[in-house]
C-alpha cells in the first residue's frame, strides 16, 4: 500500500476552524440529528441525550467524548497477509468504484451484470495500485435482488485476496457478510481481533440516519468491523450552497454517526467519511470534479486530523458520460487533492463515470494510470551525492549528451516513470499502430488484463464452506 510522506496541504486558519466548530455544535444541539431506528434513539436517551421522537439533540461535549474513544489508526486484514492494510496516519488505501447500476464498455452503455462485477473484481486484483476491489463495485442486475449480496461477497472473497467492503443494504445482509468473512478467516473471534471488513454507512443528508443504514452499522460496529460514516452532501441540494455551511453540516452528521458506533462498542474502528460536491444550479444535476469539491476535500482532511480520525474522501470522480478528456481532467481535479490531503481511505479510485451511475472498463484503466503517476509524484525526492551525478558531467563534458553516459546506462530502466497507458510515439508510428486514442488503448489493456488474470489460491475447504453457506442462505431467502 502507498504511504504518503509528503506535507499535507491545509487551507483552514485557526479562526476558520473555530467558526466551523461553533457551527456543528449549534446544529447537533439546536437542530438535532434524526435516527430512524428506535434502538439508536433509546441508546442516546439512555446516555443522557435529549430526544424528541426520532430526533436526538446532542450535547457537543458528549459527542466529543465518544469520538475520542475511536482509534486514530487501525489494521485491516486481507486473506493474503501481504495485502493487509493500515488505515490512518500517512497510509492511503485505494478501492475501485462503488455502486453503479450501469456499465460502459467501448460505445455500449448497459445494465451491469454479475459477470461485470466479477470482471471488475479481477481487474482490482490485477493492479497493485489498488488495495481493494471495493464492495458494490457495480449492481449485478441479473442476480436476484434478495440474494445478490451473497454472490458479491463470494466473488470478493474468492476472486481477490485483498481487503473488501461489506454489504450495507440491510442488517441481515451485513450479518451475512460477517458470517462469510468469518468462514474465510477461521472464525468470528479472528475478525473481531483484527477487522477484515470495512463498510460504507451513508447519511441521508440533511441530518438523517435511515433505518437500513443503521441496521447495518449496528451489525458491523458490534462485530468490531470498521464503518465509514459518510454524509452525502451535494451543495445546493443536501446542504446549503456555501462550502463552510456544508463543512459544518458534514461535521455534525459524521461525528454523530461516529458517536453512535462508540456507544455500540467503545473503541471500535471508524472512518470519518466525506462525499462532498455540488449541483449544477441551472439543471439541478450533480457535478463532480469541481473546484468546490476539491476545496471541500482539502478542508475535510484538515478537519479529520483535528479530531484525530482516519478519513475517507476523494476518488476519480467525473460527470462525463464517456472516458474522454473531461473524464480525465475531472478525475485529476479530485485525485490530486485526495493526495494533497493525505486521504486514508479512497473509494471510487478507479472506474467511476457519469456521476457514479456507470462503471467503465476504460475509465478503470485511465484511473489506474492516474494513481500510478500520483503515487510516483508523491514519493519524496531523495537528494544525495549520488543523485547529483557529478561524475556524469565529468564524463560528458561541455556540449555533449548524456544518453550513453555510465550514470544513464546504470539507471535508464528505472529513472523515469514508465506509463501503463499513455503514448509518446511520434505521429507516423502512432498512425501505423492504428491511431488509437487513450480510451481505446485502455479498453485493450482491460481486456488483456482479464485474459491474463490468475485467481489467487484459496483453501478448497474454505471455498466449499462458502458455497454451502450461499446455497443455504439463498434457499432461506426464497431465491
Amino acid at each position: 500500500m502507498f504511504v504518503n510522506r509528503m506535507p499535507r496541504y491545509e487551507i483552514l486558519s485557526e479562526d476558520a476552524l473555530a467558526v466551523l466548530d461553533r457551527g456543528w455544535r449549534r446544529i447537533v444541539s439546536e437542530i438535532g440529528v434524526q435516527f430512524v431506528k428506535p434502538e439508536a434513539v433509546s441508546i442516546f436517551e439512555a446516555a443522557g441525550q435529549k430526544v424528541d421522537g426520532q430526533t436526538v439533540f446532542l450535547d457537543p461535549d458528549f459527542v466529543l467524548e465518544q469520538v475520542a474513544k475511536a482509534p486514530s489508526e487501525f489494521d485491516l486484514q486481507a486473506r493474503n497477509p501481504a495485502n493487509s492494510v493500515h488505515i490512518g496516519g500517512d497510509h492511503m488505501v485505494f478501492g475501485g468504484v462503488y455502486g453503479p447500476p450501469f456499465v460502459r464498455q467501448r460505445d455500449t452503455r448497459r445494465d451491469a451484470t454479475l459477470a461485470d462485477f466479477r470482471n471488475f473484481t479481477m481487474l482490482a486484483q490485477s493492479f497493485p495500485e489498488l488495495d481493494s476491489a471495493g464492495g458494490v463495485i457495480c449492481e449485478p442486475n441479473d442476480a436476484p435482488l434478495d440474494s445478490r449480496h451473497l454472490d458479491m461477497v463470494y466473488a470478493l472473497a474468492t476472486l481477490t485476496d485483498k481487503i473488501y467492503m461489506g454489504n450495507v443494504v440491510s442488517g441481515p445482509n451485513a450479518a451475512d457478510t460477517i458470517a462469510m468473512t468469518s468462514i474465510v478467516f477461521g472464525g468470528r473471534e479472528v475478525i473481531e481481533e483484527t477487522p477484515a471488513i470495512i463498510s460504507l454507512i451513508n447519511c441521508n443528508s440533511p441530518l438523517r440516519w435511515d433505518d437500513r443504514m443503521l441496521d447495518a452499522q449496528f451489525e458491523y460496529s458490534r462485530a468490531n468491523q470498521p464503518v465509514i460514516l459518510t454524509p452525502f452532501l451535494l451543495m445546493g441540494a443536501m446542504s446549503p450552497v456555501t462550502i463552510p455551511a456544508a463543512l459544518a453540516q458534514q461535521l455534525a452528521e459524521a461525528l454523530s454517526g461516529i458517536a453512535l458506533s462508540q456507544l455500540l462498542r467503545p473503541g471500535c474502528p471508524v472512518v470519518f467519511g466525506s462525499f462532498l460536491s455540488n449541483i449544477d444550479m441551472q439543471s439541478g444535476s450533480p457535478c463532480f470534479g469541481t473546484p468546490e469539491s476539491a476545496i471541500g476535500l482539502l478542508c475535510t482532511g484538515q478537519l479529520a486530523r483535528h479530531f484525530g480520525l482516519p478519513f475517507r474522501t476523494g476518488g476519480g470522480l467525473t460527470s462525463s458520460q464517456t472516458p474522454d478528456a473531461q473524464a480525465g481532467y475531472e478525475a485529476l481535479m479530485t485525485l490530486l487533492p485526495t493526495f494533497l490531503a493525505g486521504t486514508n481511505f479512497v473509494m471510487h479510485a478507479a472506474g467511476w463515470l457519469e456521476g457514479g451511475l456507470v462503471a467503465s472498463y476504460e475509465k478503470f484503466v485511465i484511473d489506474v494510470e492516474l494513481l500510478r503517476m500520483l503515487q510516483t509524484e508523491f514519493t519524496p525526492l531523495e537528494i544525495d551525492e549520488d543523485s547529483l551525478a557529478f561524475g556524469a558531467h565529468t564524463e560528458v563534458g561541455h556540449g555533449g549528451h548524456f544518453l550513453g553516459a555510465a550514470h544513464t546506462m546504470e539507471r535508464f530502466r528505472t529513472c523515469f516513470y514508465r506509463p501503463l497507458l499513455s503514448s509518446s510515439m511520434n505521429f507516423e508510428r502512432w498512425n501505423r499502430m492504428g491511431g488509437k486514442d487513450a480510451a481505446e488503448r485502455a479498453g485493450e489493456i482491460a481486456a488483456k488484463t482479464l485474459d491474463d488474470y490468475e485467481p489467487p489460491p484459496i483453501d478448497d475447504a474454505v471455498r466449499q464452506e462458502l458455497e454451502d453457506y450461499v446455497l443455504r442462505r439463498r434457499a432461506e431467502l426464497g431465491d
